[in-house]
Order: C-alpha cells, then structure tokens, then sequence
C-alpha cells in the first residue's frame, strides 16, 4: 500500500524567498520603452500600481518585459509595460475605440471578460477572430452597454499566465435610484487584482501536470497522518482509509492543480514582501474591487477585524451581504464596501490548498502594516465531496472533476471567529 512520506512544505530561506518574493519585485524595464500608461508610468510600475487609462480612445501595446518577483530575473508579456495591465476606467454608455499593437513575436489577442459586445470584438483567436499577428494593430470598437467591475486579459497561450491581464471598471452613467446609489457610494475606491506568478516556462508547468497531476500537491498523507488515523480510526479504519484513495488514484488535498511549489501570489502586481497599501481616512468608506486575475487559484478572503458587504459579483449589483469572508476562483469578481476605524488592517487572501497567500495592507499613512495571519489548516476532502456533485464518463470510468462542487467544502474559521460568516461560491464559468 502507498503511504506518501511527503511533508506540508517545510521552508527553507530560498523557498521562503521564493513564496513570499522579494519587496522591490516587479516590472524592471520594457520592450521598447515604457509607453505613456499614466502620468508616471516607471514610478508606479516599480510600485505594483497599475496606471489608470480614462476616455474613448485608448492605445495598448503589447510587449516583453523583464520582471523579478523572487530574486529571478525572469520575462513576462505586458500591456504598457506593467503587471498587471492598465486599468481602464470607462463610462456606459460610450463608444470606445481601443488600438491593441502587438509587439512581440508571436500572435497576441485580448478578450473583454464579462462585456456585451459583437463577437468578432471578443477576442478569442479562432473562434471570434484571427488574433494580432506580430507588428499588427487590431482596433476593438464596441458600445458599452452595461457597467460594474470587469477585467481583461490575453486568449492566446500561455501570456495571460505571464503577466498579460488587467481591470476593467465601467462607470454607471447614472444611478437608477437613490437608493441604489447609496449602497455603493463609497469615499476611496480600490481595485484589488489577485493574481499568481511562476518563475518556470508556463509550458514546463503544464508538461509535468500531463506526467504527474499532483506533481505540485505537497499537502499530501503522510506516515505521522497515518498514525493519526490509526489512533481515531483504528488500524482496520485507517488502512480502509488508505486503500479507498489508493484505488481511485487520488489523495484526500487535491484541491488545485498548482501550490506555491511554483507559484508566487500577487496582489496588484505585488508579493507579500511588498506588502501593497491602500491608504483612508478613519470613517471614510472604500469600495474594493477584487478580481480574480490567476491562471490558477482560488482565493479565500478576509480582511481580520474588519466586516466586508458585497455590493456586487462580477458586475452585477446585488443585495448587500455583510461577510467575514469569501471564496473566489479565476475570472470573478466581488466588489465590497468596507468602512475602518483602525489605522490598519490586513488583507489577506490565501490559496484553497492553504500554501500560501497574497496579501496587502489598508492604513492611515505608509509604513504601517498589520499582523499576518497563518494559514488555516489544509481541508481533506471527503466522499461527500468527491462524489456527491462527481459526473462520470461511463466509456472509460474517468471521474469528471469539471463537475465537482467545491463549494461545499467547508472553510475553517477556527483560527479567525467560530461564527464567521462566509461565501464559498463554486466557480463554473468558462474562461
């Protein structure tokens, strides 16, 4: 019988470094220069703040850039020199017209998340379109014709996984009531793109999940685990345990297909050493724009000591709900309202399989920066879970993880509040 001896990770300092970057990390020169993104451009792509482009005509260039997260100088695909792209505020109700160049060597392409708008300005190569070859210009003309918080990013290989996505706000043109108004007027207004970043070839990572699924699970059973079992279970208990995943050839922790084995998470272009900040007022309310940016993973949310209302969920207003905390995977958003009365507070955005975290800091002045929390206790997956929302392929006896409900999976709120409440909400939406 199989019993893994591989260990939660134990960090050493070149590990540590890897997982929680380097403060000075991102975007270190591009090629050509550094277009006019903002009105300091340079400045604020070494801040990890993306530049803010407004009106009706907009021009993005695509290119290479060099970047270091982690001490590694590496190269990433860009929008106007910075990660993440520009982000574009725009008005309902306007024509736009956005000149997408494309500088690198091979075809680009860009998708308008969510957004109405004529199939052939969608931006999927293929399908909607051709793609922007290299050296090419695409126009994308379309109305607006709705508003709320949006993103953008690259359908072609691996660039959106290399840096190439961006948020995409549309401002209401005007508020249908006063009371719709008043739930979503806020003083300050940030958006908090959560993102993830491997320093290997894209390509290498998905080769070695064709040869090895959990090639990067290192939350895996383990010979003290066992013993565990055997104390609770019995020995009879614990080997059924064992031998039940043993024959389905999966593990109890296969939460997400990458970990922070490879992966380093970013919040606004930032590492955890970085440690972002969004600056308010004592009693000032802030609007927090999370979008889900990752090529990967899923992120649980919370802001310790500090109540959230969710106002609206990728770009849709809804009834507002106070919560402690929230999940979200890859291309949602979850807009909240926050009103602080401390001078700081962290947030904090952990990975599903609970290996590692972006996080960032909302406080009264620069400098300041709150207690990090450690990461909850990884979940086992149980039957319930594995099989009770599981379609299988009859023809070959696959088990169709596409449609697994992980929403049901229960969070942990042992170490932050017994009764906190929450939003698990699975992700089925097609990229």
């Amino acid at each position: 019988m199989k019993l893994p001896i591989q260990s939660v990770l134990n960090f050493n300092p070149k590990r540590r470094q890897f997982v929680q970057g380097i403060a000075a990390g991102g975007v270190l020169a591009t090629f050509p220069m550094l277009l006019h993104a903002g009105s300091h451009p340079i400045e604020q792509a070494y801040r990890g703040t993306a530049p803010v482009l407004t009106g009706q005509v907009i021009d993005l260039t695509v290119s290479e850039s060099m970047v270091n997260f982690t001490g590694v100088t590496r190269i990433a695909t860009t929008i106007n020199g910075s990660i993440p792209a520009p982000t574009l505020r725009l008005r309902e109700g306007d024509d736009v017209t956005i000149r997408v160049t494309n500088r690198l060597k091979v075809p680009t392409s860009i998708h308008w998340h969510g957004i109405i708008l004529p199939y052939q300005m969608d931006g999927v190569p293929g399908i909607s379109f051709g793609g922007i070859e290299p050296g090419e210009t695409f126009v994308y003309q379309f109305k607006l014709k709705q508003s709320g918080t949006y993103w953008y990013h690259s359908h072609s290989g691996f660039q959106e996984m290399t840096g190439m996505y961006g948020a995409l706000i549309i401002e209401p043109r005007e508020f249908q009531s006063d009371s719709a108004k008043a739930h979503v007027s806020a003083d300050r207004d940030y958006v908090m793109l959560l993102s993830d970043w491997t320093d290997e070839d894209p390509m290498s990572v998905f080769s070695k999940l064709k040869v090895q699924g959990d090639v990067y699970n290192y939350n895996q059973p383990t010979v003290p685990s066992f013993f565990s079992d055997v104390s609770k279970l019995g020995i009879k208990g614990a080997f059924e345990k064992r031998q039940m995943w043993n024959q389905m050839r999966m593990n109890p922790t296969d939460l997400a297909d990458l970990s922070s084995a490879t992966l380093t998470y970013l919040m606004n272009g930032t590492t955890p050493a970085g440690n972002w900040t969004g600056l308010f007022q004592p009693g000032e309310r802030i609007r927090l724009r999370f979008i889900n940016g990752a090529s990967n993973t899923f992120y649980d949310v919370r802001i310790p000591g500090l109540k959230m209302t969710v106002i609206q969920v990728d770009g849709q207003n809804v009834q507002p709900v106070s919560v402690d905390e929230f999940r979200f995977g890859p291309g949602e958003t979850y807009d909240v309202i926050v009103e602080p009365q401390n001078d700081v507070y962290t947030v904090f955005a952990q990975s599903m399989e609970r290996t590692g975290y972006a996080v960032g800091t909302l406080a009264i002045r620069e400098g300041l920066t709150g207690d990090i929390p450690e990461l909850d206790p990884v979940q086992w997956l149980t039957m319930t879970d594995m099989m009770g929302e599981m379609g299988h392929d009859s023809a070959n006896g696959n088990m169709n993880h596409s449609e697994m409900n992980h929403g049901e999976m229960a969070m942990d709120h042992s170490q932050h509040g017994k009764q906190a409440d929450s939003l698990a909400i699975p992700s089925q939406r097609v990229r």
